[in-house]
């Protein structure tokens, strides 16, 4: 199991790169960066590669709808070129409320749409002129819907890689499965490691059944609060924050993603109670209704026991990856809290 720490847009992205040695000192492997509607992730992973020379680094997500295939491939491309082959390229549908909200782009046929970006990616970074009459991307745009002047081309430098490792976030049954038939990596937020096969168990058996033996093995990557010691309410209250915020709020009723995954996971009264009161503008009364057993389960936050026990959950599940958020309030004790997790990891 690897350790890796996400950097998000809360702020504080200098000075997180600043310690970036430290934390590698300390056992990580590799640094992510999200990319919601705040920074681009694009200038910050240019910057951290070139600041970094060991550490891996990964895109948390890149948005689908927000760029097109080919740029998305160049992209990668380009960061895998400046890492000296360091670079994940993590992709993810988002939802209608960043897509279509934020970017003014409709939310239409995730599903397809990844499968259709995954072998445009791959086909670039071969530098095969692209071809791809699909029914999303059209490449070369067909003479009846453009100039007629299009033809195909290839990428003109040489990538570093001809395969570069794509990791896909993903939670619903259908998305799951192909991540399983294509993809070297998955990224499942708020993963219940106990939850995972009564959830996920038959469309990850469906997409390995038809994945390629090339790709390997299923690289598991989560995204994780982690705090070491006595659990600090306020920790506590920052996972059961972002929680009632994801299933309350992001997206309409029917629509929002992550309430459905709640009630896979069993919790369909709470999640409904959680989305009518944030929905109500009862933001601290849907935190309090968030189950204590969900905020344990996809959180690591406690006591050295707590914390193994809870590795060894993850373990078993088929984890590999960690992205880790963490939560001590001093630098020095992340760092410490970061070491600490390398050594239960690595036991």
């Amino acid at each position: 199991m690897r350790l890796g720490m996400i950097i998000d847009y809360s702020g504080g992205f200098e000075e997180a790169v600043d310690q970036l040695a430290d934390y590698e000192a300390a056992g990580l492997g590799l640094v992510a960066v999200a990319e919601a509607y705040s920074f681009d992730s694009v200038s910050q992973l240019g910057y951290i590669a070139a600041r970094t020379k060991k550490l891996e680094i990964a895109s948390a997500i890149f948005q689908l709808y927000t760029r097109t295939p080919s740029l998305t491939a160049m992209t990668a491309a380009g960061l895998d070129n400046v890492s000296n082959g360091r670079f994940t390229l993590g992709i993810g549908a988002s939802g209608p409320q960043v897509i279509e909200g934020f970017h003014g782009v409709k939310y239409d046929a995730p599903l397809a749409r990844t499968r259709e970006v995954i072998e445009i990616c791959r086909q670039v970074w071969r530098r095969e002129k692209v071809e791809h009459q699909g029914k999303h991307y059209q490449i070369p745009l067909p003479a009846d819907q453009g100039t007629g002047l299009g033809k195909p081309l290839k990428i003109i430098n040489h990538p570093v890689r001809n395969r570069i490792p794509i990791s896909v976030a993903a939670i619903g049954p259908k998305n799951v499965e192909l991540v399983a038939e294509l993809a070297e990596s998955w990224q499942p937020l708020f993963f219940h490691p106990l939850k995972k096969d009564l959830v996920w168990g038959e469309s990850l058996e469906a997409g390995f059944a038809k994945r390629d033996p090339e790709l390997g093995s299923l690289d598991i990557m989560l995204q994780m609060n982690y705090a070491f010691g006595e659990p600090d309410p306020a920790h506590l209250q920052q996972v059961r924050d972002q929680l009632a915020l994801y299933i309350g709020g992001m997206g309409a009723r029917g629509k929002n993603f992550y309430n459905s995954l709640a009630s896979r996971y069993g919790y369909e009264a709470e999640a409904k109670e959680i989305q009518d009161l944030y929905l109500a503008g009862n933001k601290a009364e849907a935190a309090a209704a968030v189950p204590d057993e969900l905020l344990h389960a996809v959180s690591l936050i406690g006591d050295e026991d707590h914390v193994r026990a809870r590795v060894a959950e993850f373990k078993a599940a088929g984890v590999t990856t960690f992205l880790l958020n963490p939560l001590a309030s001093s630098p020095e004790r992340r760092i410490a809290d970061v070491a600490k997790l390398s050594e239960i990891v690595s036991a």
